[in-house]
């Protein structure tokens, strides 16, 4: 390789002997800024065409003031093409044998910088600084001695148009440079559009500056003409072209000859004497030669865009050769012109709506097949949401295509600057350092759910972790399909689901399959949410100790809604069982008071029987014993009876608590149990 190739250094050196890098921040600014200068540049050389005016009868002068700004001002932007030579000449280029692979090898010999940039484009550009106007108003006519000098060699003025071929071939290359380093030269399709538009513009206005200048040079040719006439005549005083300039117009010959002239009357446009106007006639009709700076110049440039944009066809020409070309160059110009205008504008604003238009596509594209497949009503209208609710929040960007093009550092800063903040307002997410809320920031994505929407099913695999952004969620479950049982519970902003994922990502004995989901998940409004995968949830847990620690395990517990419904059914069976060993101590002790009872009572009769003293055995005593045997019978009658009342009694309270406690009973301790907890290392 050339030994004069050395890598580049961005050591800082002084500025005179720094070398610049084509592709560094400060070179991308300078060439935006110079393409503006250029575009004034190219805006205030024609105005050097408006410095001759008429200023009385039939005379012409310069217009001193006009002259002195604009010299200003293109002294100040011929110093920024100056400035561009001198950075050129410490611009680095690439080496054409080095592009092989990658960027290439900048070459940074001041000595081969400069010679590529005086064999390429030092030419155009010291051609592109010259100040040929200054020197061509302020220099060569002043230095004429003839006093009509100024209006008779006013075609000097042209040479303006000399030095619009290198200014404006300059544009070009700076274009590509600047597209070659940023990618566009402008950031949106509207500036892209008013910078096309803005080149049509300053095409026209150079075209109506020129069409004044020739104008006023067709009025001095008529004077001229005229003069000349009048000074070859011996019966009418003297014509000198002195007099045509408006220094002369306190001269006594002068104003003695404009007695008797007909100067006036044979130039005048709408009834001149063997001279046409033609095109410039329009010029003097409107009195444009003889109106204030802004009046003629805003009429030029009217005429100017008229002509380009109708391609000259509403120009009347006369028989004169300079003028039938100037209209020649007016159409081909007019016409090449007006077809770049249409076609970049075309292109700008198409850009502006490319993403809408593919959105419109892509939903005709949708509804077609729709239709072809016989959807239902119902699930076409599900699509329809879906697919505006997704434009809405994307607006037709693929984030993950863009994400997945950049370098890994840039995306996680990305990430973090788009999840951090709403991952944070999880609080299951704040108990975590940074460090692991930036591995799970790096490969959270962007999950959109419409209204009525089902997220996932009670026992289908749960394949990913929802963090809910906006939006509200229902989950429910039946304990597998279980009749009797149903909880439901609305999930908020800052709540998840799919929390059985993480209990599995974290089983160091976790096999492929995905566990299964204990919950149905049902969108309630529009949710925008954040999902971690299963695949990215298992290296997190892999690879962060963090996660497997009892703090975060217990915080997980806490807000996870799985284990506040197990927490729940928990408690509630188990008072359940409570208030059924309860009532049984309560039912077996009044029953235990009740045979108490009736075995006191037994006794009570008893006694009374054998306390009895009967007497000896006769009729009466016979009878006596009957009525006594019937009241024995009439007791235990009566014994019985009661006994069975309260048996009824006790048999009713049973039943009645049958009834109460039947749903208990029936509904038995859910078996939501606990989810199997991993064997967690020590923090």
């Amino acid at each position: 390789m050339n030994s004069n190739i050395r890598p580049f250094s961005f050591r800082q050196k002084s500025w005179w002997t720094q070398i610049l890098d084509p592709g560094s921040r400060l070179v991308a600014q300078w060439n935006n800024t110079f393409l503006i200068s250029c575009l004034l540049s190219l805006f205030l050389d024609p105005l050097y065409f408006y410095l001759p005016v008429i200023a009385g009868p039939a005379c012409m002068q310069i217009d001193l003031g006009l002259g002195i700004a604009v010299t200003f001002f293109r002294t100040v932007a011929d110093l920024f093409y100056l400035t561009h030579i001198i950075m050129k000449f410490r611009l680095a280029f690439v080496a054409p044998s080095s592009r092989v692979l990658g960027r290439g090898q900048l070459v940074t010999d001041p000595q081969q910088i400069a010679l590529r940039y005086l064999k390429s484009d030092f030419v155009i550009d010291f051609a592109a600084t010259l100040p040929l106007p200054q020197v061509v108003i302020w220099g060569i006519i002043p230095s004429i001695k003839d006093p009509a000098a100024d209006h008779a060699n006013h075609i000097l003025s042209l040479i303006v148009l000399i030095q619009y071929i290198p200014r404006l071939f300059l544009i070009f290359p700076l274009n590509r440079r600047i597209m070659k380093t940023t990618g566009v030269v402008s950031r949106t399709a509207w500036l892209g559009a008013a910078y096309n538009l803005l080149l049509y513009m300053l095409a026209s206005h150079v075209l109506g500056a020129s069409w004044y200048l020739l104008s006023i040079e067709r009025q001095h040719s008529c004077w001229q003409k005229e003069c000349q006439k009048e000074a070859n005549s011996t019966h009418m005083a003297t014509c000198h072209s002195s007099f045509l300039d408006c220094s002369t117009l306190e001269n006594h010959d002068r104003q003695f000859w404009m007695n008797f002239t007909h100067v006036l009357s044979n130039c005048q446009p709408k009834n001149s004497v063997g001279f046409e106007y033609g095109m410039y006639s329009d010029a003097f009709t409107n009195e444009v030669a003889s109106s204030t700076f802004f009046e003629k110049y805003f009429y030029c440039l009217w005429w100017g865009l008229k002509s380009l944009s109708s391609y000259g066809q509403s120009v009347v020409t006369s028989t004169f050769t300079s003028e039938t070309l100037f209209c020649i160059v007016i159409c081909i110009g007019g016409l090449v012109l007006f077809s770049l205008l249409i076609g970049n504008m075309q292109t700008y604003l198409q850009n502006m709506g490319i993403r809408l238009e593919e959105w419109r596509v892509r939903r005709r594209d949708t509804e077609e097949w729709m239709r072809h497949r016989q959807l239902p009503p119902d699930l076409q209208e599900r699509i329809r949401r879906f697919v505006q609710f997704k434009w809405i929040a994307t607006r037709g960007v693929d984030e993950e295509s863009i994400l997945r093009a950049l370098p890994l550092d840039i995306r996680r800063e990305i990430q973090r600057h788009l999840c951090l903040a709403l991952v944070r307002r999880v609080p299951f997410f704040s108990q975590m350092d940074d460090q692991l809320l930036d591995a799970i920031c790096e490969r959270l994505v962007s999950s959109l759910s419409t209204q009525d929407a089902y997220i996932v099913r009670e026992g289908d695999p749960v394949n990913e972790m929802m963090f809910i952004i906006r939006g509200q969620l229902e989950s429910s479950t039946t304990n597998g399909g279980r009749s009797g049982f149903f909880n439901s519970i609305t999930l908020r902003p800052g709540d998840f689901c799919g929390e059985e994922l993480l209990t599995w990502a974290l089983m160091p004995t976790s096999n492929l399959n995905l566990p299964t989901s204990t919950r149905t998940v049902k969108s309630i409004t529009k949710v925008e949410a954040f999902a971690l995968r299963a695949e990215d949830l298992k290296f997190v847990a892999n690879q962060f100790k963090r996660l497997h620690s009892k703090k975060l395990q217990h915080a997980f517990r806490y807000y996870s809604h799985q284990w506040r419904t197990w927490g729940a059914c928990f408690i509630q069976a188990a008072w359940r069982r409570l208030k059924r060993r309860m009532l049984a101590k309560e039912l077996a002790r009044q029953e235990g008071l009740y045979y108490m009872q009736m075995s006191d009572q037994e006794g009570f009769f008893d006694e009374m029987i054998d306390d009895a003293d009967y007497p000896p055995s006769s009729s009466a005593d016979t009878s006596s014993m009957e009525n006594l045997q019937g009241g024995q019978q009439m007791g235990a009658t009566l014994l019985a009876s009661r006994f069975a009342a309260n048996a009824r009694k006790g048999a009713q309270q049973k039943a009645k608590f049958k009834v109460v406690t039947s749903p208990v009973r029936s509904l038995k301790m859910p078996k939501l149990f606990k989810p199997e907890e991993p064997d967690f290392s020590s923090d």
